[in-house]
């Protein structure tokens, strides 16, 4: 991880919105032989007893699935908005440009989860991106019995105590003040997820 102290985001508060609002994450960990796995996937973060857990759901029987089996040490990466910030907006431009970023990395160790705990994970996570509308379709509970019959033997469902949480908000927090304004009013003029990267940094300056 870049691991500069003014590009940590200090405010558990905006680091916990991040995964809640970016929570596709990439969840990467490796056998017991060293080889590397990885998948992206929706996960949800439950607080209890003062702890924080990650769970999610992964294709059974993939190499990601034999991998955990073997070797429980696991990462999730969240990631919000990006973008390219050209050194042609510092005050010097005669240095090299840069891209802007805000990501979490949460470690720990992956536990898979029972049946009966994963179908409550289904209905929360269902329920969670259905915006909360019970009466949707696609809620687990509405689901034909013939799917899920089929759907359910194809996954697992595991859960992850972070161990470890860390950051980095990179936004050009090394800047000069004209710098920043100026990189602030060139990302707006862009729009869509430079647009999003300007709007955080309008929050720290």
């Amino acid at each position: 991880m870049y691991n500069f102290s003014y590009f940590k985001e200090h405010e558990q508060q905006a680091v916990l919105e991040l995964i809640e609002n970016h929570p596709f994450a990439f969840l990467t960990g490796s056998d017991s032989e060293g080889n590397q796995v990885a998948t992206q996937i929706p996960v949800l973060m439950v607080e209890r007893e003062r702890e924080l857990y990650f769970q999610g759901h992964i294709m059974r029987n993939t190499d990601h699935h034999k991998a955990f089996m073997q070797n429980q040490n696991g990462l999730l990466v969240f990631t919000g908005p990006s973008c390219y910030v050209s050194a042609s907006w510092y005050s010097d431009p005669h240095i090299g440009s840069t891209w802007n970023y805000m990501s979490v990395h949460v470690a720990g160790r992956l536990n898979f989860i029972s049946n009966e705990e994963l179908i409550q994970f289904m209905r929360k996570l269902t329920l969670k991106f259905e915006k909360d509308n019970a009466y949707s379709p696609t809620f687990y509970d509405n689901l034909p019995d013939h799917f899920l019959n089929n759907m359910l033997p194809a996954i697992v469902g595991f859960e992850i105590k972070a161990q470890k949480i860390e950051n980095v908000f990179k936004l050009s927090q090394n800047r000069d003040d004209v710098s920043y304004q100026n990189i602030i009013q060139k990302l707006e003029e862009i729009g869509g997820e430079s647009a999003q990267v300007a709007a955080e940094m309008r929050k720290r300056r």
